[in-house]
């Protein structure tokens, strides 16, 4: 598959996701146009893409594409926690 379609297939994924689940008392969906892709990449016939929203609910998705056995696969996260680590150096 190429990038694009990838792309497109995975930000289709989060918007559907997102919607499927939205609280309907708050009356928020979604469209493409409120996702973004923070960082993807393909290797050999695998796609790979790290998605946001512009919702503030600290949810993030990995989307993966097996080129090999042709699924996709669909992991959403939440953030819990921002902290910064010092290093010794």
């Amino acid at each position: 598959m190429d990038n694009r379609k990838f792309i497109e297939l995975a930000i289709k994924a989060v918007v559907d996701y997102f919607n499927g689940r939205a609280d309907k008392s708050d009356r928020k969906t979604i469209t493409p146009e409120d996702v973004y892709v923070v960082w993807s990449c393909k290797t050999l016939g695998n796609n790979k893409a790290l998605i946001s929203t512009n919702v503030s609910d600290g949810m993030y998705y990995e989307i993966t594409y097996n080129g090999a056995k042709s699924e996709m696969y669909f992991d959403a996260y939440k953030k819990w926690e921002n902290k910064c680590i010092k290093m010794e150096e």
